[in-house]
């Protein structure tokens, strides 16, 4: 039996709503079976098992949404002005896909070796040439000597955080769905600011 598009795109987007409403762990197959409309039997010939499932979203996601952001990292331009547009293009995936971070942070918590395995992953890190900017830039002493790895550490860091304690910083602050949206609108100057001057001779 041929596997039929239309099929394959109402389980995707089935699993989606479910893992967004549920989380991942305490959606079943059966749950995403009957939202899908469809029946275990067909479920399983799709994907056979949650977990490739939830593989096959996570992989299209960042597929999809990281292309922007490598190609930020690798284009000339300058170290300042790449980072501003980054921080940016990354608020905006997340703000788009809240997805994106409960399944990272679902990935790790079955299995820390997963992470090696999905090389798609690779696509949420930073990449070679803008490692090497940041060492020649150093270098050159337009900023201070910075370790690459720390800086794209501290600046995912700053990025995907509150997305991922969402939950606590509403209800702390008594935020809104609005309300917490315009607050990661403002972090985006506010991470940036901190990145450069963090980079900035002291």
């Amino acid at each position: 039996m041929a596997k039929n598009k239309n099929t394959e795109q109402k389980i995707f987007d089935a699993a989606t709503e479910l893992f967004m409403e549920k989380g991942v762990d305490r959606t079943s197959v059966r749950d995403i079976a009957s939202k899908a409309g469809i029946n275990l039997a067909l479920m399983n010939y799709y994907f056979r098992s949650k977990e490739n499932l939830f593989d096959a979203i996570f992989t299209n996601l960042v597929k999809e949404n990281t292309k922007d952001l490598l190609n930020i990292l690798d284009s000339d331009l300058g170290l300042e002005e790449k980072i501003r547009k980054y921080v940016d293009a990354y608020i905006d995936m997340l703000t788009t896909n809240p997805l994106l971070v409960p399944f990272f942070m679902a990935i790790i918590h079955r299995s820390q070796e997963k992470i090696t395995q999905m090389k798609v992953i690779s696509n949420l890190y930073g990449t070679e040439k803008f490692s090497q900017q940041i060492v020649d830039e150093g270098k050159a002493g337009t900023i201070r000597r910075t370790d690459p790895t720390h800086f794209f550490v501290d600046m995912i860091s700053l990025i995907t955080f509150p997305f991922a304690i969402r939950p606590l910083i509403m209800d702390r602050n008594e935020m809104s769905e609005e309300d917490f949206n315009n607050f990661i609108i403002e972090r985006k100057e506010h991470i940036t600011g901190l990145l450069l001057k963090s980079m900035k001779e002291c």
